[in-house]
């Protein structure tokens, strides 16, 4: 995945789970600057991975965040 699809499906999920929010609504939910989730919706990697979490979180996503770079196991691992 791209960055860039990063910041599109935050936007995309954000407005879904969201609808009424613009984007200083949803950057207070988060604890962030409406800059800063502009920088997040466009998969800038300049803002801390712990804000995309909260943001994660807050859209019921957080176990699919956790899982990222989680290696799957295998039948042969001990």
């Amino acid at each position: 995945m791209k960055l860039s699809q990063l910041g599109s499906n935050l936007k995309d999920s954000r407005k879904r789970r969201f609808p009424a929010d613009n984007l200083a609504t949803f950057a207070i939910r988060i604890g962030v600057s409406r800059a800063t989730l502009q920088k997040m919706e466009q998969g800038d990697l300049s803002v801390a991975t712990e804000k995309y979490y909260q943001a994660a979180k807050l859209l019921g996503m957080e176990q699919q965040f956790e899982g990222l770079l989680q290696m799957p196991r295998s039948l042969f691992d001990d």
